[in-house]
């Protein structure tokens, strides 16, 4: 069985060769992301690389392990011998899924891998738009010493005793959550999709209107887009703070900027928008009391690691002749005769 790994500078090719099978005939792609950004690629999405180059790589491969590789329609065509494609992250946004199922090519993902240090890093999105720590960092640097910060009116607040808002309870978000609860903050969740429990609402605008803070943990759908408009931050209790670490068609961010103006949010934090990168014109990236990171909230070496473990995983599975995990395709894989 032979086994492309097209990797890039994150999911590296060697993290994925070490997590396999010593007796694994490995070929390997480097993409230049993140190096590069990915974009577009034909008619898949979030994709780095050539269709060309890759088209060639996979000449008799059966399997394929990937993060940012482009699996188009016209690659899926050329590659007679590819029966299971393994993208490393939440879903395989890069692979026309649907050409795959016609070809009867298996598509797996490697959902959770990131979930760990998404929930961190909201946190911490949380934390720094709470106490300013952005804004006070280079003053500090500068020279300056703001004791006036002090002053009742320039305060931060604390997250303890806090009621925090989760949109989205999938792994990210159940974790975010025990993370707020040690915290002592009061948790309440809207998610008519997770099991319901303690704390969940089954009214998204009751959520806004109950929480000073708003973290968003949703997939993107028609449903969800532009979930936060100008009329749910009103809801808020004014001076609230709103973080999104999920998808950037989640919010208006005009609507973000105005409620910030207005003093109707009091802060803001955000790793992901609407255009990545934002272009320079940009209002968020003059507002205030906003704390703002390209979409890093999955950057750390575990991530990596735990991506590459999965695939390896899967590969492992299809190898025994065993379904593997987080399958997106089952039609295919009974196509494939397992």
């Amino acid at each position: 069985m032979r086994v492309l790994v097209a990797g890039d500078h994150f999911v590296t090719p060697e993290l994925v060769i070490r997590a396999l099978d010593d007796d694994a005939d490995v070929t390997t792609l480097m993409s230049a992301w993140p190096y590069e950004p990915y974009g577009p690629v034909a008619e898949v999405d979030e994709a780095s690389g050539d269709e060309d180059e890759l088209i060639a790589a996979l000449d008799g491969v059966e399997v394929a392990v990937t993060q940012m590789a482009p699996f188009t329609d016209r690659v899926l065509a050329a590659a007679d011998a590819l029966r299971l494609v393994v993208c490393t992250r939440g879903g395989p946004v890069n692979v026309n899924v649907a050409a795959a199922t016609k070809r009867g090519v298996v598509v797996c993902a490697t959902p959770g891998r990131n979930a760990v240090a998404a929930a961190e890093h909201t946190i911490a999105l949380l934390l720094a738009a709470l106490r300013r720590i952005p804004d006070v960092h280079p003053t500090v640097r500068a020279g300056e010493w703001r004791s006036d910060l002090y002053a009742l009116d320039a305060a931060g607040h604390e997250l303890s005793g806090s009621t925090v808002g989760l949109v989205g309870y999938g792994e990210i978000g159940a974790r975010v959550a025990r993370i707020l609860r040690a915290f002592d903050a009061e948790v309440l969740v809207y998610d008519p999709y997770a099991e319901q429990g303690p704390g969940f609402v089954t009214d998204v605008d009751e959520l806004f209107a109950r929480s000073s803070v708003v973290s968003l943990h949703a997939r993107l759908t028609p449903e969800t887009r532009t979930l936060v408009d100008a009329a749910r931050l009103a809801r808020m209790p004014r001076g609230g703070v709103l973080v999104n670490t999920a998808r950037g068609g989640l919010v208006d961010y005009d609507a973000v900027v105005d409620a910030l103006e207005s003093g109707q949010l009091g802060a803001a934090a955000f790793d992901v928008f609407a255009t990545e990168p934002p272009a320079p014109t940009d209002r968020l990236l003059t507002a205030s009391n906003v704390v703002l990171t390209p979409h890093l909230a999955g950057a750390t070496v575990q991530t990596a690691r735990r991506a590459a473990e999965q695939a390896a995983a899967a590969v492992r599975a299809y190898a025994r002749g065993d379904r593997p995990a987080a399958v997106v395709n089952p039609e295919a894989y009974e196509t494939v005769g397992h």
